[in-house]
């Protein structure tokens, strides 16, 4: 009985420190991001205000799109910083993890609306564009 209690103790220890190391990595990464002006919550919620709207999202496909738009956005935020000190690895990573986010959009929406999805690409990466952190 005691060694199954302090067995058990040593495992919830372990967790709890392991908890507190992703958290602190978390915390980092979210505080990176900040800085660089990409908070992924505030840029998912501008993107989706804009596509729902344009793309005419049924209630069934809002929350799978915004899934796909945010962890699109999660990924990217990993590696943002790159786009003034390495844009040549920036431009590749983008590229592929963008068609993912094509790829799972693909599954969601409807021929047409992906059509329309594509055609939302601003002509150039303008920063006050919301929709150029997806194609940028």
């Amino acid at each position: 009985m005691k060694k199954g209690l302090l067995v058990f103790a040593i495992a919830a220890l372990t967790a709890s420190n392991a908890n507190a190391q992703l958290g602190n990595v978390l915390d980092k990464a979210k505080a990176v991001t900040s800085a660089a002006g990409f908070d992924v919550n505030s840029l998912a919620s501008g993107i989706m205000g804009k596509l729902s709207p344009e793309l005419a999202l049924t209630a069934a496909q809002k929350p799978k799109v915004a899934a796909a738009v945010t962890d699109y956005l999660t990924q990217k935020a990993q590696f943002v910083t790159k786009q003034k000190s390495n844009p040549a690895e920036y431009a590749q990573r983008q590229s592929g993890i963008f068609q993912g986010l094509k790829s799972k959009l693909t599954g969601i929406l409807l021929k047409n609306q992906m059509n329309k999805f594509l055609g939302l690409k601003p002509a150039t990466n303008d920063p006050a564009n919301l929709l150029s952190q997806l194609f940028f």
